[in-house]
């Protein structure tokens, strides 16, 4: 990979007196001159609100009582066959997709955006996909689960496997510790690891998870876990919202990296990604249940990938323009005073303005 002279990006460099104060022009996305220590002027406004609204957003796993879970859980004809086999499938992808996505905001992601807005957005996003992992931590504790089962589905199942291995393949390149941004090429792969992550990973491949979980708790079944469920959605739901900003960010100031072959490419990565999800839908549904099927599934992500390809400015990849689980939008309305299940009173205050799904 060809690297470049940039400047500081760290922030840890030496400190340079008497040098002059940081104007809002010299803030950028990529290879900022502006010091990366200083949050104020703002430039990004949208970064700042996602911050806020992700503190708006707190919770803690361990507040959700499981004692109704354990009880469905422990009964021999508490959940179906088919239920549990989804459930322990869903619980086995989310355990270890938090940490993957929590490693590539850490590793890649802040270390090459060189904004502090949102920065400061990705230290709190930091902060929740830890607290993701440990909800499937108290999960796995709660119902008395297999952890090595579990916490081992990325390597072991191959519909979760193959998902995994995919997004990875976008920081190959950014692994390399002589990467810099500031050439296009450089520039591009940072972009499809942005794409990759956010757009396919959080806001593509969660949502059958989702889906599955929350029909689970529609019908009154394992709604700790539930609960849980939509919490994690609605943070998701930021850092969807603030990726495409991120993307689409980047897009306006270096109009040069959005190539229609790499549009192509783009379209391409949300296609086979696509793929891969239904093929685990399939995996984790062999056969309907709880108002949801592989086939249901199939119609919701082409509607989820066209969402996001028109999210980026892209043309729809499907044509899908019927959502099949409009149900869906209501358990991400944080404008409602009580939680989807009403066990917790909780209130929502900026996240109400965002366009969740």
């Amino acid at each position: 990979m060809t690297t470049v002279d940039t400047p500081d990006t760290t922030g840890l460099g030496e400190i340079a007196r008497g040098a002059a104060r940081v104007s809002v022009d010299d803030k950028a996305m990529l290879g900022a001159r502006a010091d990366v220590n200083q949050l104020l002027p703002l430039k990004y406004g949208w970064a700042w609100d996602k911050y806020l609204a992700g503190c708006d957003n707190h919770w803690m796993p361990t507040e959700v009582a499981m004692q109704a879970d354990i009880a469905l859980w422990k009964s021999e004809d508490g959940l179906t066959a088919d239920e549990r086999r989804m459930l322990k499938r869903n619980l086995g992808f989310f355990a270890t997709a938090e940490s993957l996505v929590a490693n590539n905001v850490v590793l890649a992601v802040y270390r090459h955006i060189t904004n502090p807005e949102c920065r400061q957005y990705l230290l709190r996003q930091a902060f929740e996909e830890a607290v993701h992992t440990h909800t499937f931590q108290y999960i796995c504790e709660s119902l008395g689960l297999d952890e090595g089962e579990l916490f081992n589905a990325y390597r072991e199942v191959p519909s979760i496997a193959d998902k995994d291995a995919w997004a990875l393949r976008y920081t190959r390149n950014l692994e390399d510790p002589d990467f810099a941004t500031g050439t296009p090429e450089a520039d591009q792969a940072f972009l499809r690891d942005l794409v990759a992550f956010y757009v396919v990973f959080e806001g593509m491949w969660f949502y059958t998870g989702f889906a599955q979980v929350l029909s689970l708790g529609r019908r009154n079944k394992m709604v700790g876990i539930a609960e849980q469920y939509q919490y994690i959605l609605r943070d998701e739901s930021i850092h969807l919202n603030f990726g495409i900003d991120c993307v689409n960010q980047i897009k306006l100031e270096n109009p040069h990296l959005w190539t229609p072959e790499f549009q192509r490419e783009v379209r391409n990565m949300l296609a086979e990604a696509c793929e891969l999800e239904v093929a685990y839908a399939r995996d984790t549904m062999p056969r309907g249940m709880l108002g949801l099927s592989a086939e249901l599934c199939e119609q919701y992500m082409h509607f989820i990938t066209d969402r996001r390809a028109g999210q980026l400015g892209l043309e729809p990849i499907f044509g899908q323009r019927e959502n099949p689980f409009p149900w869906m939008s209501e358990a991400m309305d944080l404008k409602k005073e009580k939680n989807f299940f009403e066990t917790r009173v909780i209130e929502y205050r900026s996240g109400a303005a965002l366009d969740w799904d």
